[in-house]
């Protein structure tokens, strides 16, 4: 998780300074790190400026395939116009479904849940760490503070059984950018619109591992 970290953080300082080699001060740097806006690449910066349209056109082909009982059942979950205030997961162990809404390619399905996975949250400052440690698709970055009830995640993906994660900005299909709300006394959920794999989007819900 550390090496997720650290390559968030350096592209953060990059896109503080332009790319040029220019010394910062501690204030700076720590400002440009904890502003995912000078961290997101542009076409993560895309995906979070239509993630609502793509919500709305995703779920309504969930729904179509005949998951709206399952959907329902969710609760807030898969309303996109839910959120509670403090959306930031506190530190610990969570387990983590996933749910892809929307094929990515003709004859895919449109709604697939999978049983829970282990994943983690660590950090208590301003941005926090987050790592799905199962499973054959593992995002792990940092959600960032954006409003009072969301945050924003911006991260990478590890696939099979790949040890590290590829450094934020390097390979587009491998970026991830999303939302984080709570929805529940002791739930939260992260929102990816546009992933490159399987959907056109995921939610992964997330809850303390008892």
């Amino acid at each position: 998780m550390k090496r997720a970290v650290v390559a968030v953080m350096t592209a953060a300082t990059l896109a503080g300074c332009g790319g040029k080699r220019e010394p910062v001060s501690a204030a700076t740097a720590s400002s440009v790190a904890n502003d995912w806006r000078r961290v997101a690449t542009m076409s993560d910066r895309d995906r979070l400026r239509t993630w609502r349209t793509v919500w709305l056109d995703s779920l309504g082909r969930a729904r179509a395939s005949g998951a709206a009982r399952e959907i329902d059942a969710q609760g807030a979950l898969f309303n996109p116009d839910f959120g509670l205030r403090d959306p930031m997961p506190p530190a610990g162990d969570y387990r983590c479904r996933v749910f892809k809404l929307g094929a990515k390619v003709t004859g895919g399905r449109d709604y697939v849940a999978y049983p829970a996975y282990s994943c983690r949250v660590s950090g208590d400052g301003e941005v926090r760490q987050f790592e799905k440690t199962a499973g054959s698709q593992r995002p792990a970055g940092r959600i960032f503070p954006h409003r009072p009830s969301r945050a924003i995640f911006l991260g990478t993906l590890a696939i099979g059984d790949e040890a590290r994660w590829l450094a934020y900005g390097r390979d587009s299909a491998r970026d991830l950018a999303g939302i984080v709300d709570r929805v529940g006394e002791n739930r939260w959920r992260l929102v990816l619109p546009q992933p490159a794999f399987d959907s056109t989007l995921e939610i992964i819900e997330l809850v303390p591992a008892r």
